[in-house]
């Protein structure tokens, strides 16, 4: 019975990721898609065995390990967005606790940090990421900084195999401390708030607003709602890049209240008020309404073009929950909570403990 119970919860999960995978346009992804995540996932069964650790969970974290990559094509932040692209889709399917689930998640969040120790589900998913690209590589290499990890993987599996390292040129890495990326965010917004997009799938500006978010119906879900999208592609396009949800946040960046939640972190400290200790807005500052458009806090959100003494002028993603774009201007005294400054040098690093609200 209880094997019984476990194939089906693995089916279950299996069938979620086929119905991922069946939605990817191109053919040549789709078998690559399938190879990568069911290989990632027999790994990890396989290593749950010879640890004597649970061989469904194991198999379904990496089964899920990459899936926000192949829903949406962006492969920034894996760990962090694939563990929350999962995890309402864990917590609506009902078929695990929520120990397991939390197990899940933890163990797809951290598939990135190979520096350092977790867990073991972490662990396993780790080592069955770098043995699937070590067997799928002909060549028999591994990344430098998976070259100790998997020579004790091999090891512990009794495999006679000498590990080459694969040496990656360090270099061209852009010097943020050299760009203005303020500037660069408002010049994005100025453009494309210009152009009108409408908030509809038809509209190609729409989508490119909306591919960060792996939901199904997210064109239909953010419609007249996607002002705070419309500030996360920008900082995006300007270099201001961050995760679909900050770690342990509340909120998405979809939503104006993730961005209030994070510039309010002592990691961040981005938050100001018009007037307090000599502030003024400046281009490139995110503004943050309160009850501008309902009675509701933080209702809406833009990106500070300029400003004077009485008006700032905006770009904003749907405009007055009109489901448009547009650049237009706003009384500075009016309805405004507050406003974001990131530092032209920021980078996104978390080096906490994850804990997914589930």
């Amino acid at each position: 019975m209880n094997g019984e119970r476990r194939n089906t919860r693995l089916d279950s999960v299996r069938f979620v990721v086929q119905d991922m995978i069946m939605s990817i346009p191109c053919e040549t992804w789709k078998q690559e898609a399938c190879a990568h995540l069911y290989g990632v996932s027999a790994f990890a069964s396989m290593l749950a065995m010879k640890r004597g650790l649970n061989q469904e969970i194991a198999a379904i974290a990496g089964l899920l390990y990459d899936y926000y990559f192949y829903k949406t094509g962006i492969n920034d932040f894996p760990g962090p967005n694939s563990s929350e692209a999962v995890r309402p889709l864990l917590r609506d399917m009902n078929i695990l606790s929520k120990e397991e689930q939390i197990t899940i998640l933890q163990a797809i969040f951290y598939q990135g940090d190979r520096s350092r120790i977790h867990g073991p589900y972490e662990e396993i998913v780790k080592d069955a990421c770098i043995l699937h690209f070590y067997f799928q590589n002909t060549g028999r290499y591994a990344a430098s900084q998976d070259a100790s990890r998997l020579q004790n993987v091999l090891q512990e599996l009794a495999i006679p195999i000498e590990v080459s390292e694969e040496e990656h040129s360090i270099g061209g890495e852009e010097d943020h401390q050299d760009t203005d990326r303020r500037s660069k965010l408002a010049d994005i917004a100025e453009a494309l708030a210009g152009l009108n997009i409408v908030g509809v799938p038809g509209d190609q500006r729409y989508r490119e607003v909306c591919k960060y978010w792996p939901d199904a119906g997210i064109y239909k879900g953010l419609q007249n709602s996607w002002c705070a999208a419309f500030v996360y592609h920008c900082c995006w396009q300007a270099g201001f890049q961050l995760p679909i949800r900050y770690p342990n946040g509340i909120y998405r960046f979809a939503g104006v209240g993730a961005w209030l939640e994070w510039a309010e972190l002592s990691e961040a400290g981005f938050l100001y008020y018009d007037g307090r200790d000599g502030f003024a807005p400046q281009r490139g500052d995110i503004v943050i309404y309160e009850k501008l458009l309902s009675n509701d806090p933080h209702d809406h959100i833009g990106i500070v073009l300029a400003c004077d003494e009485k008006e700032i002028v905006v770009a904003e993603g749907n405009r007055d929950n009109q489901n448009y774009s547009n650049v237009f201007s706003r009384d500075r005294r009016h309805c405004i909570l507050g406003y974001i400054r990131i530092d032209n040098d920021y980078t996104f690093h978390f080096s906490g403990d994850y804990n997914p609200i589930l």
